[in-house]
């Protein structure tokens, strides 16, 4: 961790837990902004999944199916 990095956590600490509750928020926020070239990514996955599912290439699997693998059923 950096000198300034734990200057500002520091400074922090010392805000009200209601103000690092949005300081949170802020900084989280900062770090979900769109990048085109990963939304570009995820559309072409996205067609090309639709597009094998078409041809018959991949099937699909019931949601309940889904579901129960991961409630460990």
């Amino acid at each position: 961790m950096s000198e300034a990095t734990k200057t500002l956590s520091m400074q922090a600490r010392k805000l009200s837990p209601s103000e690092r509750l949005k300081l949170v928020d802020e900084i989280l926020a900062s770090l979900d902004e769109p990048d085109a070239s990963i939304d570009r990514l995820w559309a072409k996955e996205a067609e090309d999944r639709l597009a094998a599912y078409r041809r018959g290439d991949i099937k699909a699997i019931p949601l309940e199916q889904v579901l129960a693998k991961y409630r460990g059923q």
